[in-house]
C-alpha cells in the first residue's frame, strides 16, 4: 500500500464498521477499502443530469396501472383525496 489516511468516525459508524468486519471476517481497513472502491466506482458524476443519475431505475417498477403515464395527474389527485378522507 502506498497511501495511508486517518479518518475519524462517529461512534455509531465505528460500531457498524466493526460489526460488519466481524461478519465478513475481514479487517476494518479492508471493509473501508471495499466501501470506498464501491462508492467511487458507482458514484455518478456531479455534473450529470438528474435523469442520468436514476437511469438505472427507469422501468424497474410496475404500478399495475396501464395508463399511469397518460393519466398521472388524475391518479395523484385521487390518491390525495383518498388520503385526506382516511386521515379525518
Amino acid at each position: 500500500m502506498e497511501d495511508q489516511i486517518t479518518v475519524r468516525l462517529p461512534t455509531s459508524l465505528g460500531r457498524t464498521l466493526r460489526r460488519t468486519s466481524r461478519r465478513l471476517g475481514r479487517r476494518p481497513s479492508d471493509v473501508v477499502r471495499m466501501a470506498l472502491e464501491a462508492f467511487l466506482q458507482e458514484s455518478p458524476s456531479p455534473n450529470g443530469k438528474p435523469a442520468e443519475r436514476v437511469e438505472h431505475l427507469i422501468g424497474s417498477l410496475a404500478s399495475g396501472i396501464p395508463d399511469l403515464a397518460e393519466r398521472h395527474r388524475e391518479y395523484v389527485l385521487a390518491s390525495l383525496k383518498h388520503a385526506r378522507r382516511t386521515a379525518s
